[in-house]
């Protein structure tokens, strides 16, 4: 059986005037290194295509080994001023770098929706998320707690520092790029570290651009960018020695290839990596709520979000009710083109990405897996696919179990608590989860048993800078937000002085 390449659910928006233009926006085309945008090693590009139209954008340079040398070499020089400013000098180069992103926001949210499809809402709230990132960050940098100092030991007093890590590599990936890479950079820069990002090559974009527009606020050689594929530039900086972190967000194989390739020289490893977020709906939860915030929870970002609320499990009791609400909602979903401005749902990011969700649900279909809505591709140009709902999903159906990473959202049934948690808890991921019942003591007892980084409680997909995020199991370790993150990139030194006499 195959999918159909057309559902009737929907059709895709699109402008009339022409789609977006950003060849003014764009910026350089190299790779930055030393506080200088810099020609790489070779002439070797990569086609960076908008998948709303699938027409190329630009090209930008497939970086080599060398050149993630050239600027590890650059951040390695670069470390111990940067390391030695106080923190109060720090956060106000935090602070501007902020500013400069609000002042140019209309700029980054353009070409982020030009390079990934993201409808505008979407982009922009990347953009502000990256500022208030950066802004939280450099309060936090002046506030760090720690051990206080004093006599553990009689006559020794014990003194406990925070130092920066040194260098930190990082790779961000495709399906939210700026705001990934501010995750990062904030409390990377914060902590008193020099970096080398590598983006990921499908959307490298506002990463450049954020190189071109903060770097006459950081001293040379503090902030590096080195464009290309994970088999060379980020194999490069996992196994690099000179580095002291790796950090990545991006798949689950990516994560194991990285732990794999920093386990040689030692070096520390922060993963962010993939989600199956349960949605466990019990029979006394206010079903018209859970289905209004499930709308956007699950196909944000057209369900390219690690943790999109794309695994329910409804009482057997309200199944059909609940079903009923959510596809109604789902079926209010607009899609298009970010140039037409009411657009909520845009393309996949690429077209092997897109052909690996429609995989799914023709397998889905295959396996007597039924759409309530959905449940195909949208006739093109653009890597479009419909928003889905697939019901009748059998206990540890691939769809169920795997990352599809799409616009596509499977129901199950339970018949008791244990049977929910003991569902919820079967894949192999452990980011986020929701909980959605009007009884608060059933609340606290089962997000407490759910096995996932984050727990919400009637609502999902809620984010803030001042709590952390990441998962356990397969979702990697390591937290992204929060002073958890600030902390996460520097480490514990402990002086102790005799003072007996």
């Amino acid at each position: 059986m195959s999918i159909p390449t057309h559902t009737g659910h929907t059709s895709v928006r699109r402008p009339t005037d022409g789609s977006l233009k950003v060849s003014d926006d764009l910026p350089p085309l190299q790779h930055y290194i030393g506080g200088e945008f810099v020609d790489g090693e070779t002439d070797s590009f990569t086609d960076i295509v908008d998948p709303s139209t699938e027409t190329v954008i630009t090209r930008i340079p497939e970086g080599t080994a060398a050149d993630v040398d050239r600027a590890v070499v650059a951040a390695v020089a670069a470390k111990p001023d940067w390391a030695r400013l106080v923190p109060k000098q720090r956060s106000e180069i935090l602070h501007r770098i902020a500013d400069r992103l609000e002042q140019n926001s209309e700029i980054l949210a353009r070409l982020e929706s030009a390079n990934t499809g993201k409808p505008f809402e979407v982009s922009n709230d990347d953009v502000a998320g990256a500022i208030d990132t950066f802004r939280f960050m450099a309060g936090a940098l002046r506030a760090t707690t720690s051990l206080s100092a004093g006599d553990y030991a009689e006559h020794h007093l014990s003194l406990i520092l925070r130092e920066p890590l040194g260098v930190v590599g990082v790779v961000t990936p495709w399906n939210y790029p700026l705001l990934m890479a501010a995750w990062k950079l904030a409390p990377i820069l914060a902590a008193g570290n020099t970096v080398v990002i590598k983006p990921s090559e499908q959307t490298p974009l506002t990463t450049l651009k954020f190189a071109e527009l903060v770097g006459d606020l950081l001293p040379a050689g503090v902030l590096n960018v080195v464009t290309g594929l994970g088999a060379s530039v980020g194999a490069r900086l996992t196994e690099h020695p000179d580095l002291d972190m790796i950090a990545l967000t991006g798949s689950v194989g990516s994560g194991k290839a990285v732990a794999r390739g920093a386990a040689e020289s030692l070096k520390r490893v922060h993963l962010e990596l993939g989600g199956k977020a349960p949605v466990v709906i019990f029979a006394d939860a206010d079903l018209d709520d859970a289905a209004v915030s499930l709308r956007a929870a699950s196909y944000w970002n057209s369900g390219q979000e690690c943790g999109a609320a794309c695994r329910i499990l409804v009482h057997e009791s309200v199944a059909d009710a609940f079903v009923d609400k959510l596809v109604a909602q789902v079926a209010t979903l607009v899609v298009g083109e970010p140039a037409v401005g009411d657009v909520e749902i845009g393309p996949l990011v690429s077209k092997a990405h897109y052909d690996r969700v429609a995989g799914y649900l023709e397998r889905a279909a295959q396996q007597g897996i039924t759409a309530a809505i959905g449940g195909a591709p949208l006739d093109g140009p653009g890597y479009f696919v419909a928003p889905t709902v697939l019901v009748g999903v059998p206990d540890g159906a691939e769809c169920a179990r795997e990352e599809i990473f799409g616009p596509v959202v499977t129901v199950e049934t339970f018949t008791d608590e244990d049977d929910a948690i003991r569902r919820a808890n079967d894949v192999p991921f452990g980011l986020s989860a929701s909980v959605w019942t009007e009884n608060a003591r059933r609340s606290h007892d089962v997000a407490a048993r759910i096995d996932a980084g984050t727990v919400w409680v009637n609502s999902h997909l809620v984010l803030a800078n001042e709590v952390p995020w990441g998962g356990f199991k397969g979702s990697g370790y390591g937290r992204d937000l929060s002073v958890y993150a600030h902390d996460e990139y520097s480490r514990t030194k402990h002086i102790m002085h005799n003072h007996g006499r």
